[in-house]
């Protein structure tokens, strides 16, 4: 099925756009023949969704309302690779693990995707008032979130750290939020890891120490200009997300490893009645092997699940 993209918030690319070089970052506005010099990582070329079919068992399990209408509409955090961003500009369509995974689904499923571009934050908010009805943008399972939130799971993710390569400070793993202490770190506004550097912040304080300080970002590029340019020490992120951008060698950013481990999973309001179609949907993509070829293609196959699963328990 072709998705069908409706982007309606300006991003903001300012802070990106000292760093258009790093390969990690979306190119902020480049039109068709702009790829190259804004630095956008072109997307891998294979296409594991195009043979997928309709299975017929499995969008049976969808509500009637739903099957008629043949449409979902799917609220998307579009960041940078490899969960989802825009290798062509935010005027084309976009690329990433998070894409092809609802993409794929919703051909299982037989609908179309009405997919909308939204920050992070305003999303599982929005689920609840019924303006999208399932939300992607590596969604961590948390106690928390399950409060309000039903998740059906497709990847295993979760917390890590990064920092300036060659910079002063951190130089090993993170295991303990003690080793932040007296740093500044950044993060992304609405996350887990904001989250956890909230509730965690007392820790400095016990152990004697200068508190950490936290600076919320909207954007990833911003993360990422503010740590080359020194005004944060650490980025505390997606473990998939930091792998990647160490990876590109313009990035000069050094990952410190795996923090905390959490389910990712697609999101929907609590009790909503997609949840055991999508559960399905991705099991059947496991089954026949697509999903292990999606996360192949963007080098995400570490973080393979075996089965999906609705509303897990958050790892401890």
């Amino acid at each position: 099925m072709t998705s069908v993209r409706f982007v309606t918030r300006t991003r903001l690319c300012a802070a990106a756009v000292a760093l258009l070089s790093l390969p990690a970052l979306t190119a902020c506005g480049a039109g068709p023949g702009d790829t190259a010099a804004a630095g956008a990582r072109a997307a891998p070329a294979d296409d594991p969704v195009a043979a997928v079919r309709k299975v017929d068992s499995v969008a049976a399990l969808l509500p009637a309302g739903v099957r008629e209408a043949g449409t979902l509409r799917v609220g998307s955090s579009i960041g940078s690779p490899p969960g989802a961003y825009y290798p062509n500009g935010p005027d084309k369509a976009p690329a990433g693990q998070d894409i092809d995974l609802t993409d794929a689904v919703a051909k299982v499923l037989g609908v179309r995707i009405r997919r909308q571009d939204a920050s992070f934050e305003s999303i599982l908010p929005a689920l609840g008032s019924g303006k999208y009805d399932v939300g992607t943008g590596n969604f961590g399972v948390t106690t928390e979130r399950l409060k309000t939130i039903d998740f059906v799971t497709y990847i295993n993710d979760g917390q890590g750290f990064a920092v300036r390569k060659g910079g002063p400070g951190l130089k090993t793993k993170v295991t303990d939020l003690t080793q932040l202490c007296g740093l500044t770190i950044g993060t992304g506004a609405g996350t887990t890891f904001e989250a956890t550097l909230t509730a965690q912040r007392g820790v400095c304080a016990k152990a004697g120490r200068k508190p950490y300080d936290v600076k919320v970002y909207s954007e990833n590029g911003a993360s990422l200009t503010a740590l080359q340019q020194g005004r944060i020490d650490v980025i505390m992120s997606t473990i998939n997300g930091l792998r990647h951008q160490a990876a590109q060698p313009a990035s000069r950013t050094a990952f410190l490893g795996e923090y905390h481990r959490l389910d990712v999973g697609f999101a929907f309001r609590k009790g909503s009645p997609l949840t055991k179609a999508f559960q399905a949907a991705v099991n059947q993509l496991i089954k026949d092997g697509t999903y292990a070829r999606i996360l192949d293609k963007w080098g995400t196959s570490a973080s393979a699940i075996e089965t999906s699963r609705i509303n897990p328990p958050e790892h401890r």
